[in-house]
Order: C-alpha cells, then sequence, then structure tokens
C-alpha cells in the first residue's frame, strides 16, 4: 500500500513564524502522500478580543457561541490556513486549504446539549470522512490541508477539535494507505519525567501503556491523546508518532524520532 503521513500540529507551532517555516520545510521533504491538520494558536483569542467578544468557558473548555464561531472560521480557515498553504507552494509543495464543508470531506454532528451547551461544535465518528473524495485529490497531486472547521451537511458550520480530525483521517485512510499519524507538540515525545525532555520512552505498545498508567508515570493530559492514538491502531492505522514539531526532519533522515506507539514492539 502507498504510504501516507498524517501530521497534526497545534499552537505551539503556528503562533512561531520561524518555527512553522522550519516545520513547513521539514512537512514538505516526507515521503509518500501526505495531510496537514492545524489548530487555531493565538490569533482567534486575539481577534476576539479586539472585537469585544468575550471568552466563554466552563470547565476550562470554551463554549463556540455563534460570534466565536465566525472569528474561528475567519482565523481558522482562512488567516492560519492560507498562510501554512503559501508557506507550502514556497517549498514545492502543492498545498490545499480546506475545511470539512469543501468536497464534504468531514462532517460533523452537533454536540447535543447534557449538563452543558458547548454550542457550535461538531463530534466526528467513523461515517465522517470521506475517503474516496480525499483520495481524489492525493493522487491528483495535491497536499491538503484541513483546518478545525467541519459541517454538519445541512448548512452549519462546526468547530472541532484537530487531534480528532487527524485521528478520524487517519483510521478512515488506512483502509486505502499505509498510514502513519503524527502529533507534533511541544515535547520530544512520551516522557517518563515531565520535566527531563532526555527520558523519552521511544517506543510504546498496549501492555507497556498500561504498565505505566498504573504506575501513575503517563497521567493527565496524555492520557486521552494515547487513548486516541491507540484506538487508531487498533483501527488498522499503522503507526501513531508523538514528537516535537523541531525534530520532524529527524524522520526523513532516519534517525529517532519521538515516541512510535505500535501494536507490539
Amino acid at each position: 500500500m502507498t504510504p501516507i503521513h498524517i501530521v497534526k500540529i497545534g499552537g505551539n507551532v503556528i503562533d512561531n513564524s520561524e518555527n512553522l517555516h522550519h516545520f513547513l520545510k521539514d512537512f514538505t521533504a516526507l515521503d509518500g502522500y501526505k495531510i496537514l491538520v492545524h489548530g487555531g494558536g493565538k490569533a482567534a483569542t486575539q481577534l476576539s478580543e479586539t472585537l469585544g467578544i468575550e471568552a466563554k468557558l466552563v470547565d476550562g473548555r470554551r463554549i463556540t457561541d455563534i460570534e466565536t464561531l465566525r472569528v474561528v472560521t475567519m482565523v481558522y480557515g482562512g488567516l492560519i490556513n492560507k498562510n501554512i498553504v503559501a508557506q507550502l507552494q514556497r517549498f514545492g509543495n502543492n498545498a490545499i486549504g480546506l475545511t470539512g464543508a469543501d468536497g464534504n470531506f468531514i462532517r460533523a454532528k452537533k454536540r447535543p446539549v447534557k449538563t452543558i451547551d458547548y454550542g457550535f461544535v461538531g463530534d466526528i465518528d467513523d461515517t465522517s470522512i470521506n475517503p474516496n473524495n480525499i483520495s481524489k485529490l492525493l493522487e491528483a497531486g495535491f497536499t491538503p490541508v484541513f483546518c478545525a472547521i467541519t459541517h454538519d451537511g445541512d448548512g452549519q458550520l462546526l468547530n472541532t477539535n484537530a487531534d480528532t480530525i487527524a485521528s478520524a483521517l487517519a483510521v478512515s485512510l488506512a483502509k486505502l494507505y499505509s498510514t502513519t499519524l503524527i502529533y507534533c507538540f511541544e515535547k520530544k515525545g512520551v516522557l517518563l519525567d515531565i520535566d527531563d525532555e532526555d527520558s523519552i520512552i521511544r517506543e510504546l505498545d498496549p501492555v507497556r501503556y498500561e504498565e505505566l498508567k498504573l504506575k501513575q508515570i503517563i497521567h493527565s493530559g496524555m492520557l486521552p491523546k494515547l487513548d486516541n492514538a491507540f484506538t487508531a491502531i487498533a483501527c488498522g492505522v499503522k503507526a501513531v508518532i508523538i514528537g516535537r514539531s523541531d525534530e520532524l526532519g529527524q524522520l526523513k533522515n532516519k534517525q529517532p524520532f519521538g515516541t512510535r506507539l505500535s501494536t507490539s514492539i
């Protein structure tokens, strides 16, 4: 099967123009097909403040009301997305910037109201991704760049978690390609000691993961990321790698990069 890399970057890369420049150069150098998924960074918050739109949080989670949706659509789907696409073109990477509504690539469902109304937030499932349409873009020589905006199929845009989008893309496309999912964040990988960057765990399978969870060596914010990653592997994704964006080039050079998660070591 043809290899494909699906790479997700967050605000720590987007908010630093120099880091973004180097990351996109390394991303372009990856072999085979590739897809980039990005979040929002600080720009949406800054624009909201400029427009006098107050951020609404419940238990630390942002509520996407209609005004916030308009801002994140402008920033994620416009400013950030097109800046990334323009820079990729500079490196000879024929990128195309997308939301989930474009080409009906990613259809989500508005999160139901239970105890909290999150507003225009979209949840995706195993039927949300249209892999055949995405495959047509890839095979035509384009590199899709997805922002964190989806749609419900009934004319409504929705704000959707970028980590979740990346995972869903990887699972869906694993039926067609040999898929590697890469999460780039601020650490070198999964660490035995959160304060020691050199304590990186290079290989992690489900058995060792459970052992490290029981010992509370891996805990807190890493748990949902790793749970989602192992779910993706169980659904056919070849491997998931978690590492620092400025070290992505090591993957191309066959050097150790991040923590590789797989079904077995």
